[in-house]
């Protein structure tokens, strides 16, 4: 059994018979605290920043041995899988702790892609037979849509329906188009993709079918390198269509937005926890340069800031796991915030490092990239404060003149 699996079957022989209280509890559950060290134990001995550094140096830089561990030996792969298909069944709570401890060592690994935004898609489609092997790890998943894409809607779509060709299996259609900058693709098994025709559909690509290519491309944040896909007259099969595909797709960016905000907000910790023990070190005219009192201000509003974005990130996983109908409201708030804290705390990280914080032997670098990548996927932080002004049904800004 899994740590996932264990820590749930605790939680529930522990959990009271009272009904639960309306607003969801935004606190750490047992099996959650007990998720989150199974995962930093593993990535404190896996994902050192040093090693990190050394695969962004490299033409290919996912660590397909440290995410097949988190995978299968913790059961990150299928933590929002039910169990009858080889999952945990758990929640986008748990999700969210585990992209926090991610977010924390930049590590360079699909979960995002594959256990959150592809699993998500494939649950709401309905799809059974892709789902036992998403959740043991043996196949990894990515949505092939544009990383910078969010909710609500869905991107147009780049690749469109051929017909099959004589021999193909019975169900085959054939995908031809582009789609640029997708995220977690390079390492994927499967990909899952929207294409466009009649009707509109979401298609389950095998990545070794002849016509299939996913070249990288310069990235900004090179722990998550992007890829443009190319299909060419590629055999997929269909999992979705019409209204069925479009919900699968709006689905799946939501729980995107909502756990890239929790990546966020473990980024932003990190790059706190780092900046105030590097302060407390650092001497100038005979004292350390955290007791100067510019220094002490700038820290402790990085601190509100990532209290606020922590509530913020938590409520947003509480809601899209009870289905709650202030989703949206609560996706486009822990975006919002989640993005200008976890940019504010990678640059206040570089500075306040000094000199050694601009070189690339410090690991501040590769936080305030994964930050500002970050900032732009899912939906950028003007983009969902639009959405939530909309929501809260706020008047547009007046017009000057």
């Amino acid at each position: 059994m899994t740590v996932v699996g264990e820590a749930k079957q605790q939680a529930e022989r522990k959990q009271p018979a009272a009904a639960a209280a309306s607003l969801p509890d935004l606190l750490y559950s047992e099996a959650e605290s007990q998720l989150r060290a199974a995962v930093r134990a593993l990535l404190t001995d896996r994902a050192g920043w040093r090693e990190v550094l050394a695969r962004t140096e490299t033409p290919q830089s996912y660590d397909t041995g440290l995410w097949h561990a988190l995978a299968a030996d913790v059961g990150c792969a299928g933590l929002l899988v039910p169990e009858d298909l080889g999952g945990a069944g758990a929640s986008y709570r748990e999700a969210a702790v585990v992209a926090e401890e991610l977010g924390r060592a930049v590590a360079p690994v699909p979960y995002l892609g594959s256990a959150v935004v592809a699993t998500t898609a494939l649950l709401s489609a309905g799809e059974r037979l892709l789902l036992p092997d998403v959740a043991s790890g043996a196949f990894t998943a990515a949505l092939a849509v544009p990383f910078a894409a969010g909710p609500p809607g869905r991107p147009a779509p780049a690749v469109r329906i051929g017909a099959a060709r004589d021999g193909d299996p019975a169900g085959t259609s054939r995908l031809t188009g582009t789609v640029a900058g997708v995220a977690d693709a390079l390492p994927a098994d499967v990909l899952l993709v929207p294409a466009d025709g009649v009707p509109f559909g979401l298609y389950a690509v095998a990545a070794g079918e002849a016509g299939y290519s996913a070249a990288p491309v310069v990235s900004l944040d090179a722990t998550r390198q992007l890829a443009d896909l190319t299909f060419d007259d590629v055999p997929a099969r269909q999992i979705a269509a019409g209204d069925a595909a479009d919900a699968a797709i709006a689905a799946a960016l939501t729980a995107g937005a909502v756990i890239i905000a929790s990546e966020q907000l473990g980024l932003a910790e990190r790059c706190l926890e780092m900046t105030v023990g590097y302060v407390k070190e650092r001497r100038q005219f005979a004292r350390p340069v955290g007791s100067f009192q510019a220094i002490k201000h700038r820290l402790a509003d990085l601190w509100v800031g990532v209290t606020q974005a922590r509530a913020a990130a938590r409520y947003a996983a509480a809601c899209l796991a009870a289905g709650d109908p202030d989703t949206p409201v609560a996706v486009a708030l822990a975006k919002a915030a989640c993005s200008d804290i976890a940019v504010k705390a990678g640059q206040e990280t570089v500075q306040l490092h000094g000199g050694i914080g601009f070189t690339w032997e410090h690991p501040a670098h590769l936080y305030l990239k994964r930050a500002k990548a970050d900032s732009i996927a899912f939906g950028t932080a003007d983009a969902h404060r639009a959405s939530l002004a909309r929501l809260a049904d706020l008047p547009a800004p007046a017009q000057a003149g």
